[in-house]
């Protein structure tokens, strides 16, 4: 059940509270000669996801209609009948603008229906992967609109993604989200409804996909998996709009992240297979490193060995043809040292502890930004423990909570307290202390 975040919209817009949207269903249901009781702890239900019964739903789009002075549809307001087919605006590229900033205009208001929403699985989480993949493709994506669109404005957006990244990778995503989100209600959403031609087009959602992908990531990293998983769709279908495939692929690379984070690994193979086979050429070698060495992962997490170790080789040898500079400024992810520290989690899983450790510290030895860098510590420190080196563990644990200092990250968190957990567990003397420096690092709550 995924929040209403159209509906949220339209009562903002509407300028109606909970409750009065509930007397007047009520009032209009009487009209109809219904007994009506909603208050609004039902509009808080449907805007959480939940469909109202009956004909509420024409009521609601009745009282809306006469509130708008405008005709109101159930596609309008987010309660299409599933299995019907939809409107035309609705299909549209127009109206996914509208869904699209309907949701950003509801995480920049901190919804708590919308925040606290569970990412989607199975059907449901294949299906917008399955539609950049497949046609129909955007014939035109020409626009008219108040406001016209001109390349200083798509370099500010390229800009900020650039901006809004440095700053995620600096300080994490919970600081960040704010921020970027703020930018896309003020911003991104007013060119997507502005007036462009066809290339200027492509050229707005390209640059609007990629930003929406770092509000994803920001979202991924403040534990809001739902919210997260929406922004990545949308990235999707602005990257289709664009007509880049490999922006696309490296969109899908975000959701197979996200896919190993929450234990679907099969979905996590699937979805890195769509994207190397549709991307095809305009796959970077950056990003299919990235993509193989995550199918490694998971491969490892089933126990197919031989999966994880063919992965493994194709990681490699895509590591071996990155130039930097030939790369789009998405995969700048994929810095030296990424693939080591991706093998190695996947060989430590596979319980190959020697590999692990040589792949471990040729992470550790590479540049890395802020962010990665507590990664691949913690990858290091892991494997030491697993060996008996506890004083090695110990040391390296601390150097990489001394490095998370200052970023506000849950996944950041998550790996500090999976270190300390692990310290503390094996028994060995000496790991006290760094368990202690971690429980500093982490004594501030998010």
């Amino acid at each position: 059940m995924q929040p209403n975040t159209l509906l949220d919209a339209i009562l903002d817009e509407a300028g109606i509270s909970h409750s009065g949207l509930a007397a007047h269903v009520n009032q209009a249901g009487r009209a109809r000669g219904l007994s009506l009781r909603y208050e609004h702890t039902a509009v808080a239900r449907w805007l959480k996801g939940q469909r109202p019964r009956g004909q509420v739903p024409d009521l609601i789009c009745e009282v809306l209609a006469a509130r708008l002075r405008r005709p109101v549809t159930l596609d309008d307001i987010g309660l299409g009948v599933p299995g019907e087919p939809t409107s035309a605006h609705a299909a549209s590229l127009s109206g996914f603008v509208e869904r699209a900033t309907a949701l950003w205009r509801s995480d920049e208001q901190q919804r708590p229906h919308l925040l606290g929403a569970p990412a989607v699985t199975g059907t449901p989480a294949v299906m917008p992967v399955w539609e950049w993949e497949n046609p129909p493709e955007d014939i035109d994506v020409s626009r008219g609109g108040a406001r016209r669109v001109r390349s200083a404005d798509l370099d500010m957006l390229r800009a900020a993604r650039t901006h809004y990244e440095h700053m995620y990778r600096k300080a994490g995503g919970i600081a960040t989200r704010a921020r970027i989100v703020g930018f896309l209600n003020a911003e991104a959403g007013v060119l997507l409804r502005g007036s462009y031609n066809d290339a200027t087009g492509r050229r707005l959602h390209r640059a609007t996909s990629a930003l929406v992908a770092i509000a994803g990531i920001c979202a991924y990293d403040s534990d809001a998996h739902g919210l997260a998983q929406r922004y990545f769709n949308q990235a999707l279908r602005l990257a289709k709009a664009s007509g880049d495939r490999g922006l696309g692929a490296y969109v899908i690379a975000l959701l197979v992240n996200q896919s190993l984070f929450m234990g679907e690994f099969r979905q996590s193979v699937a979805f890195a297979e769509a994207a190397l086979r549709a991307a095809g050429r305009d796959i970077t070698p950056a990003l299919a490193c990235d993509l193989y060495a995550m199918q490694a992962k998971a491969y490892a997490r089933l126990g197919d060995t031989a999966g994880a170790y063919a992965c493994i080789r194709r990681a490699e040898a895509a590591a071996g043809r990155i130039h930097r500079g030939q790369e789009p400024d998405e995969t700048e992810y994929v810095q030296p040292g990424l693939v080591n520290v991706q093998v190695a989690e996947a060989l430590l899983g596979l319980g190959e502890l020697g590999p692990a450790r040589e792949n471990a510290l040729a992470a550790v030895a590479a540049e890395a930004h802020d962010r990665g860098r507590v990664h691949r510590l913690a990858m290091l420190s892991q494997v030491e423990l697993s060996l008996g080196e506890a004083d090695l563990a110990a040391d390296t644990a601390t150097r990489m909570a001394e490095q998370a200092r200052g970023m506000e990250s849950h996944r950041l968190r998550d790996r500090l307290r999976s270190v300390r957990d692990s310290l503390l567990d094996s028994g060995y003397s000496g790991t006290g202390r760094a368990a202690e420096v971690i429980d500093g690092a982490m004594r501030v709550p998010l």
